[in-house]
């Protein structure tokens, strides 16, 4: 296999799947990038065995081939080449040469024979969305982080569902850590086919994967699919395949009705950096501070015996009966960080229940946050 590639044209790719090879496996190949030639283009394929990448870049092909390729030290080598033309050749034993008449490099690659196989995703159905709008449901669900040593499929993944009713197409993603919990809605403004059976449940890291390769401005579409137990995203020569994670998700609808609520409107920036100063005292013992809803005022304290204590007072508009309730100050720190607008609704029923979070004009993102016990 010979060929000339640009570094520019894959450059960016090789630094998105760092994240993907960098993963720990049971397989030294799963840290290589494969490398095909076809005509005039090269296809490059990676996976942690949970979730796959293929892409189509363009080259000058001379001979057809295969390697395999160690993808952070041929991402270095790309990143670092002082000139932008770049030539890849195979030699014996899987020995691959990269350079130019100046710079030379010889690797040692392994064996494309040893690389797994992809899943077969030909003549599968996809339905569009937004770029832009798939990153931000997709960042506001994986807030909420899976937990390490939790083997429980909901804990670990997104719930992702097509929701139809009435005149409505909604594409809902529903995340839970068991503390807390968020849902996210992409709703269409135009008629299209929507899926009315999807409810899977897609592994929180390998969402963070697709993330990196979608853009965030313009209008650009991206195609969504599933198919035999993969959720497949397919923008322009790129796609990823995540293979999804087998169990049930929580009936969660009750959880995020607002009924018989409180609702408190505050300034988004004025109540986040309250919440940050409130936080400074937190450690991995005490977690937890005292909310005290009562008489148009928001008091926060928190007590730490190992450093001490503090407290802010806020005017809100609340004339209820007084709700003392303890939270936990990061998951709202969290929250109000992926909340697009300047001004944000809390809405409280009472000690017991969770508290429930979202933009003031823009309910598309709501944010539950269980109270703690201390």
């Amino acid at each position: 296999m010979k060929f000339t590639v640009n570094k520019n044209d894959i450059l960016d790719v090789l630094s998105k799947i760092q994240g993907l090879t960098g993963r720990k496996s049971n397989l030294a190949i799963t840290e290589a990038v494969l490398i095909r030639t076809s005509d005039s283009e090269i296809k490059l394929t990676v996976t942690d065995l949970e979730t796959g990448f293929e892409g189509i870049y363009p080259a000058s092909i001379e001979t057809d081939g295969m390697v395999a390729i160690n993808a952070r030290k041929f991402y270095e080598i790309v990143r670092d080449f002082p000139v932008d033309e770049i030539h890849i050749n195979e030699v014996e034993n899987n020995w691959i040469e990269i350079g130019n008449e100046n710079v030379q490099y010889n690797i040692v690659g392994m064996n494309p024979s040893d690389f797994p196989d992809t899943p077969n995703i030909e003549n599968i159905d996809f339905f569009k969305i937004n770029s832009k709008f798939l990153k931000s449901m997709i960042d506001k669900s994986i807030v909420i982080s899976g937990v390490t040593d939790d083997r429980r499929a909901h804990i670990n993944g997104v719930f992702f569902e097509t929701i139809i009713n009435k005149n409505k197409k909604i594409v809902r993603m529903v995340s839970t850590d068991g503390s807390r919990l968020s849902s996210v809605d992409y709703i269409y403004d135009t008629d299209i086919d929507l899926p009315s059976d999807i409810g899977i449940l897609i592994p929180k890291k390998g969402l963070n994967e697709v993330s990196k390769f979608l853009t965030k401005e313009g209008i650009v579409q991206v195609g969504v699919s599933v198919k035999n137990n993969n959720f497949v995203i397919k923008k322009d020569a790129e796609i990823i395949i995540i293979r999804l994670l087998e169990g049930e998700f929580p009936e969660y609808k009750d959880i995020i009705n607002k009924k018989d609520v409180y609702i408190i409107n505050l300034d988004k920036k004025l109540f986040l950096m309250m919440l940050k100063r409130m936080s400074i005292l937190s450690s991995e013992n005490y977690k937890g501070a005292i909310f005290n809803f009562s008489d148009n005022k928001l008091i926060i304290t928190t007590t730490n015996p190992d450093i001490g204590e503090s407290k802010e007072e806020i005017t809100i508009d609340f004339k209820g009966e007084p709700i003392e309730v303890a939270f936990n100050p990061r998951y709202f720190i969290e929250t109000l960080n992926v909340i697009d607008d300047d001004r944000i609704s809390i809405n409280i029923v009472n000690k017991e229940k969770p508290c429930l979070i979202e933009g003031e004009s823009n309910k598309s993102f709501l944010s539950v946050v269980m109270p703690m016990r201390i």
